[in-house]
C-alpha cells in the first residue's frame, strides 16, 4: 500500500501524550508510507509535539478534542456523553475513511462500546472479539488468542465465529497456511468441558475450511500446539493477566538469584547477551495491541499502561492489518461459512 492513516486516541491510556506523542514520532519515523491524525487537545499536542522537536511534520495531522474519557469511566456515559472525546473522534475518522485504522489506549469497555456504535459489525459477525499474538516456545512464530476480554461469556455460535476470525487473522498477518485452531478448555478429552464449548468443537470439525485440532489445556497456550486459541474473554483475560504475571515474577526470582552473591554476579555477567535475548523475547511490550476483530474497520487497543515503545508496536500491528485488509479477508471468510451451512 502506498499511503495509509493510522489516528491516534492520543489523550487515552494512563499516560496520554507522554507516552503516544513519542509513539507517534517512532511511527513516522519508521513507516514511510504512514500519516498519522493525532486526535486530542490540540494546545497538548502542540506543546508535546514541540518538545520532541516534531512540529509542523508534513505526515502529521492534528484533530482537537476537548473531551478525554476517563479510564475508569462507565462506557455508558462515554458513549452517551464524550461525542467530542478524542477516542470518539479517531473512530470517526475510521467511519467516514478519513483514516484506515484506530489506536488507542484508553478506557477498554469505552472504546468497544464506541467502536461497535460508530463502525458496526461486519455481515453475519455477533460480537467483536479482541485478539493479540503471543510467544511460543518456537521463537520465529506467534500465536493467536481471542477473545481476550471484550465479552464476557459467548455461546457456540460466537466461539465459532472467534475461530473463523481468528484464522483469518494468523493467516494474513503472520502469514501461516492454514493454521491449526484450537478451544482452550478445562482438558483434551472430547468428553471434557462445557456444553458450548462442546458445541463449538462439533461446528469446527464440520468446517473443512477450518483446521482445527481440537482441545488444548491452559499448560499448552505457549507450546506451539496451535496457532490460534480460542475462548470467551473471562477466560482469556484471566489467562493472559496470569500469563503476564507468571513472567514478571519469573524474571524477578531470576534477578534476585545473580544478585545473591559475587559469584552469581559474575555468571550473570557472563550471560548477559543471553538473558537479554530471553528478556527481549519475553517482553510484553513487543506484543501490546490487541485487534477489535468482527468490526467494519481496524480498531487496535493497547495496553493502557503502555510504554513508549509498547504504542509503537500497536502502531505497527495497525499498519500491518491495513497492508493485509484484514476486515475484509474476514467479511470474506465468513459469508461463504454462512454460505455453506444455509
Amino acid at each position: 500500500m502506498v499511503n495509509l492513516t493510522v489516528a491516534l486516541d492520543v489523550m487515552g491510556g494512563d499516560s496520554g501524550p507522554l507516552i503516544t506523542i513519542p509513539s507517534a514520532k517512532m511511527a513516522i519515523e519508521h513507516v514511510p508510507s504512514l500519516k498519522l491524525i493525532l486526535c486530542g487537545d490540540e494546545s497538548v499536542i502542540h506543546a508535546h509535539l514541540k518538545k520532541h522537536n516534531f512540529l509542523d511534520h508534513p505526515r502529521i495531522s492534528i484533530v482537537h478534542a476537548s473531551e478525554q474519557i476517563a479510564m475508569d469511566e462507565k462506557p455508558s456515559v462515554a458513549l452517551r456523553t464524550k461525542k467530542d472525546s478524542s477516542m470518539r473522534r479517531a473512530l470517526d475518522l475510521v467511519h467516514t475513511g478519513d483514516a484506515d485504522a484506530c489506536v488507542s489506549a484508553g478506557n477498554t469497555g469505552a472504546l468497544l462500546a464506541i467502536a461497535h456504535y460508530v463502525l458496526k459489525m461486519l455481515p453475519g459477525v455477533e460480537r467483536p472479539a479482541l485478539v493479540s499474538h503471543l510467544p511460543i516456545t518456537d521463537s520465529a512464530s506467534h500465536a493467536f488468542m481471542l477473545d481476550l476480554g471484550a465479552n464476557v461469556f459467548c455461546d457456540s455460535d460466537t466461539l465459532y465465529q472467534f475461530a473463523m476470525m481468528g484464522s483469518v487473522m494468523a493467516e494474513e498477518v503472520d502469514s501461516i497456511d492454514s493454521p491449526r485452531v484450537a478451544l482452550l478448555n478445562m482438558g483434551e478429552e472430547v468428553i471434557k468441558g462445557s456444553d458450548h464449548i462442546k458445541q463449538t468443537a462439533a461446528l469446527l470439525r464440520e468446517n473443512p475450511e477450518i483446521n482445527y485440532v481440537g482441545f488444548i489445556e491452559g499448560n499448552d497456550i505457549f507450546t506451539g500446539k496451535a496457532d490460534v486459541i480460542v475462548c470467551d474473554g473471562f477466560v482469556g483475560n484471566v489467562a493472559l493477566k496470569t500469563c503476564e504475571g507468571v513472567g514478571k515474577l519469573v524474571m524477578a526470582k531470576v534477578m534476585k538469584i545473580i544478585n545473591e552473591s559475587q559469584f552469581t554476579r559474575f555468571l550473570g555477567f557472563l550471560l548477559n547477551p543471553t538473558l537479554k535475548k530471553i528478556v527481549k523475547r519475553l517482553n510484553p511490550d513487543q506484543y501490546n495491541g490487541a485487534s477489535l476483530i468482527g468490526l467494519r474497520g481496524i480498531v487496535v487497543k493497547s495496553h493502557g499502561n503502555a510504554t513508549s515503545s509498547a504504542f509503537f508496536n500497536a502502531i505497527l500491528e495497525a499498519v500491518k492489518e491495513v497492508e493485509r485488509q484484514v476486515p475484509e479477508k474476514i467479511k470474506n471468510k465468513l459469508e461463504l461459512s454462512l454460505l455453506k451451512r444455509s
